[in-house]
Formats: structure tokens, C-alpha cells, sequence
């Protein structure tokens, strides 16, 4: 999820665990903790872009990181605070450093949680940055952070943001499933065969959902939302992975293949070979379009190393795509 939410997860939590003992500075830590995790995408500045993308949401949004790192950061706190419980305090890193990964197993990239085994959790039902999710639990935490420490409606405050946002995330499971079923069902009206369907929601919002259907050859991508009145349509994408040729031995684009679970598609431009990640979808929802939110040109040097190069991006396609998801939203 995006920072926003996770520094509002983060002192909830800190909040729950020891508002009653240091008062603000619970929720404080708590904000603190709640963002460490996420400062693994520096290794972008550090490393290739395969080993980053790797290393994104690995080892620190793993339980194995909020065991090790809770206690050392609990007795470091300990060390200054007036307040010395080193218990307590490590208590309350490892909550708002476990709970961080917990919420982004939610969204498309997932999270290893059980780092070191190679498993990825993402259970696709809400997008990074979803403001259902985030402004409710943002008002609760500010209404509680106005109480003194020790009242009843400070705790009330903060034990309503968390369920509020808790029972959300639960109710995106089931629009997922309604969405499933939906896509799903126009799959046989329309007697396509398929392999398999990955859904997700689009940018902002659970009523607006994409998904991605694999056939033999192609890739079909479709939207349906919940005030939908007209067939769901599908576009077709082949893989076109033969493109890859001897590449498809490449130690960096097998890697590729397996962050993407799959789920891309090889594009040709002026001689330029692409690799597109469909999982995060596209940039418009024009008709055919190519667009593709990660989309990285595969560079082969002299040498013969191959480098995968980000697609730059217009900020101009990311307001034109909330134009018109606003207008997708609505109904087809």
C-alpha cells in the first residue's frame, strides 16, 4: 500500500499496543515502523532492475525481518525514552512491522511473507492506493490522537478505525469473488476456452475490476464494473514470447518471467523488444491499446548482457486514465 496508509496502520497499531503508556509518541513510533519496511525499494539505486524488483517486498516485509529487527529496534527506543520497557516497546515494532506486509499481501505485488521460502501472497483484492480504505481509518486516528491517553474514547476511537478498515479488506474478498464469477460467466457465453483468469481491482477503487485471461496463444484483458448493463468485451493480446528467441535461456529473463508469475507478453517497436508485465494492466483503456503499466525494454549489449530498461512514463497518461476509469466506473 501506499505510505500514507501504511504511516496510518502503522500508528493505529503503535497506538493499540502502548497508547495507553506513552500517549502520542505510541502512535509516532508506530507511523515510524509502519514505513520502515518499504525502504527496500532504494536497492533500485544500488542494483540491476531485475535483483530490485526481486528484492521489492522480499526479506523486509517478511516475519523472519519482524522478529530479528523488532527487538533491536525496541531496545534501541528503550535506551532514550523515559518510558524503558524494552518489552513493550519491541512489542510494538514487530505488530507495525508485521501488519505492513499483511496489508500489501492485499494488493497485486503481494508480499513474501514467509521469505525465505519462494512464495508470493497477493490476494489481489485492493489497489496500492485506495482511498475507502485509507481516509475512514485516517479520521478514527486523528479523532483518537485528540483524546488524552488514558480515556475510554481515545481507545474506542482507535479499536473503530482498525475494524472499519479491517471489515473492508474483508468485504473485497467478496466484490472480488462477485467480479470472478461475472468474468467467469462471460467466458462461456462467449465459448472462449481459457487456462486460467487472474482478477484485481483497477486504480483507486473495489467497483471497477480488470482481468486477465489466459488462452493458448493470447492473453484476453477485460473490465467489468458493478453498474455494468452490457457484456463484458475482451481484448486479445498474443504472447508473442517466441519474440524472446535464444533470450528465453537468459538467466535475467527467466527471472522476469517468474516475478511477472507468468502473466506477459513480448511486444516488438522499431526493432526494440519490450517485455510487458500484465499483472498491473494499462495505462488507458482505449481499444487495443499497448500501453502497458510496466513495460521494460530488453537491452542486449555488445557483450552480450541483457539489462531490462523501464519504459519512461507520461504524467500526462496517468490523468487521462483517471479520466477514464471515472468514466468506466460508472457503467459500459
Amino acid at each position: 500500500m501506499d505510505s500514507l496508509t501504511q504511516i496510518v496502520l502503522g500508528a493505529a497499531v503503535g497506538e493499540a499496543v502502548l497508547g495507553r503508556k506513552v500517549g502520542n509518541k505510541a502512535m509516532l513510533y508506530g507511523a515510524i515502523a509502519g514505513t520502515i519496511p518499504d525502504f527496500d525499494v532504494f536497492a533500485s539505486y544500488f542494483t540491476d532492475t531485475v535483483s530490485a524488483l526481486s528484492i521489492h517486498r522480499g526479506f523486509t516485509h517478511s516475519i523472519v525481518f519482524s522478529v530479528l529487527f523488532a527487538p533491536i529496534f525496541g531496545w534501541v527506543v528503550s535506551r532514550y525514552e523515559t518510558y524503558k520497557n524494552f518489552k513493550n516497546w519491541s512489542w510494538l515494532f514487530f505488530w507495525a512491522f508485521v501488519t505492513h506486509p499483511i496489508l500489501d499481501a492485499h494488493t497485486t505485488w503481494g508480499t513474501q511473507l514467509f521469505w525465505p521460502l519462494d512464495l508470493r501472497l497477493a490476494f489481489k483484492t485492493i489497489f496500492v492506493i485506495d482511498p475507502l480504505y485509507t481516509l475512514p481509518f485516517l479520521v478514527f486516528l486523528i479523532l483518537a490522537m485528540l483524546q488524552k491517553r488514558t480515556t475510554e474514547k481515545r481507545r474506542l476511537y482507535n479499536k473503530i478505525g482498525l475494524i472499519v478498515s479491517s471489515m473492508y479488506l474483508l468485504l473485497t474478498f467478496f466484490l472480488k469473488w462477485v467480479a470472478f464469477t461475472k468474468f467467469e460467466s462471460a467466458l462461456k457465453a462467449q465459448h472462449i476456452d481459457y487456462l486460467q483468469i487472474d482478477t484485481r481491482p483497477s486504480p483507486l477503487n473495489t467497483i471497477l475490476w480488470s482481468a486477465n485471461v489466459e488462452t493458448e496463444n493470447a492473453y484476453l484483458l477485460g473490465n467489468y464494473s458493478f453498474f455494468d448493463s452490457k457484456p463484458i468485451v475482451f481484448e486479445v493480446y498474443p504472447k508473442n514470447h517466441e519474440f524472446l528467441g535464444d533470450l528465453i535461456e537468459n538467466e535475467k529473463v527467466k527471472r522476469m518471467m517468474a516475478i511477472s508469475e507468468g502473466w506477459y507478453i513480448i511486444s516488438k517497436e522499431k526493432h526494440r523488444l519490450y517485455f510487458n508485465d500484465l499483472r498491473f494492466g494499462l495505462l488507458s483503456l482505449a481499444p487495443k491499446s499497448d500501453n502497458f503499466v510496466f513495460k521494460y525494454e530488453i537491452n542486449t549489449d555488445p557483450s552480450g548482457n541483457v539489462q531490462f530498461i523501464e519504459a519512461p512514463k507520461d504524467s500526462r497518461d496517468g490523468k487521462k486514465l483517471l479520466s477514464e476509469l471515472w468514466i468506466r466506473l460508472k457503467g459500459n
